[in-house]
């Protein structure tokens, strides 16, 4: 049994990674850059990801947003006030998403309209981890109150990650939150990734966060500047 339940999720993976390929391709032909935002619940990547987007929509970028829950629309409406498209992913039992649900979540958009896709992926630290979407950039966060052995206990999200976020950094004082050791840390499980420490809350950070967002973008391309949808 133990044997078939392996073969099961090689076959499934295969399946998800086949179309995250394929998912990859289309962002890129249509220079959309796409980031996977993934953390535990409770680290405020909605709050941070709507202040990334205001920010972004100012210096006459397109941002839309994926968003992901068990249940209810209610990050999708809080990402939505930043005047972005915002759509809700409810998987109602899975703990992580799918390339299969950001494929039919993207129906009725036009991938060209946007500069930038953010996907933020269910609050979780584990399953995440195995799940490619087809984005270009895996970010994860981590927040001051949740403490600095995250990293550790959780190495496999972290070592998949290709930046890491340090949020509400204005509690890391009353949290006793020792930067230094968390950078060890995460250094520790994926050596010269970069860090970013932020508080949405105080703005903190922000502007040279969303600076660095948009060197992603193919060639430094200039906002609005898509390539005509596949």
């Amino acid at each position: 049994m133990t044997t078939r339940i392996v073969e099961l999720r090689k076959n499934v993976l295969h399946k998800n990674d086949a179309l995250a390929h394929t998912l990859r391709g289309r962002f890129q032909a249509a220079g959309c850059t796409v980031l996977n935002w993934v953390s535990s619940p409770g680290t405020g990547k909605t709050e941070l990801l709507k202040q990334v987007m205001i920010r972004l929509r100012a210096q006459g970028y397109r941002p839309a947003a994926l968003v992901g829950d068990l249940e209810t629309d209610n990050d999708a409406r809080r990402l939505a006030e930043s005047g972005a498209p915002a759509r809700q992913i409810e998987t109602h039992t899975l703990c992580h998403l799918e390339a299969d649900m950001v494929e039919r979540h993207l129906d009725g958009w036009t991938l060209a309209d946007f500069d930038f896709l953010f996907i933020e992926n269910i609050g979780n630290l584990v399953c995440p981890a195995a799940w490619d979407l087809g984005e270009d950039v895996r970010i994860v966060l981590l927040s001051a109150t949740e403490g600095e052995d995250k990293p550790l206990k959780y190495p496999k999200l972290f070592h998949t990650a290709d930046v890491v976020v340090f949020t509400k950094m204005d509690l890391a004082g009353p949290c006793e939150f020792d930067e230094a050791t968390a950078e060890r840390n995460v250094h520790a499980i994926r050596p010269d990734v970069a860090i970013w420490k932020t508080s949405a809350r105080k703005g903190d950070g922000l502007a040279e966060f969303c600076e660095y967002l948009t060197t992603l973008r193919p060639a430094q391309q200039p906002p609005g500047k898509g390539s005509p949808d596949c």
